[in-house]
């Protein structure tokens, strides 16, 4: 299914590049608030313009106008990306049998701890539910979240032809990167 806007939050394809602790710090300050230090500038990555403050995604800077027009109608605040979108996507088509954490997070398209990290924050926004065998339901704020970015991407609600939207090319660094990650020390 071919991508219709590219007007939405990503993370970095180099993001597995990152040790865990960097990582976990960049995903967990995102969208803060940052003032830039006296004589110095933000510039907005979508627009450009110079800016005093700003707000942080993974080493970019957008203005306050500019994240609140990212942010996906249904997400209630919460940046949803493409990766969240096949995550939800993933519990969504298996309604029948829920699967399980440990396969969302490896079919998510990131490394599997910023999939963990993903998935934990999905919980506890309640996009998703997880009971105590670690099998994911979506909710119906889920869906409507889903539906969301779903439009935002492709301009339709959700079918399951869009679960593949990484494209070839970044398929052999998210290979390489989840090979890194397995290699580095936890943090959990």
């Amino acid at each position: 299914m071919q991508k219709r806007s590219d007007f939405y939050f990503r993370y970095p394809p180099n993001i597995g590049e990152l040790d865990l602790a960097t990582m976990v710090n960049m995903f967990r300050t995102r969208g803060e608030p940052r003032k830039a230090g006296p004589g110095q500038h933000f510039a907005c990555a979508m627009s450009g313009h110079l800016l005093r403050e700003a707000k942080s995604w993974f080493g970019l800077y957008y203005s306050q106008k500019t994240w609140d027009n990212l942010l996906t109608k249904g997400s209630e605040g919460f940046p949803l990306t493409d990766v969240e979108l096949n995550v939800l996507g993933l519990v969504y088509v298996s309604e029948d049998e829920p699967p399980h954490r440990e396969y969302v997070e490896k079919n998510s398209g990131v490394t599997e701890k910023l999939a963990y990290l993903i998935v934990n924050d999905l919980r506890q926004f309640g996009f998703l539910d997880e009971d105590d065998s670690g099998f994911l339901r979506i909710p119906p704020r889920g869906e409507k979240a889903l539906h969301g970015i779903s439009r935002r991407i492709y301009e339709k609600r959700f079918m399951p032809e869009m679960l593949k939207t990484f494209t070839p090319t970044e398929e052999p660094q998210i290979e390489q990167a989840q090979k890194e990650d397995r290699e580095q020390t936890s943090l959990f």
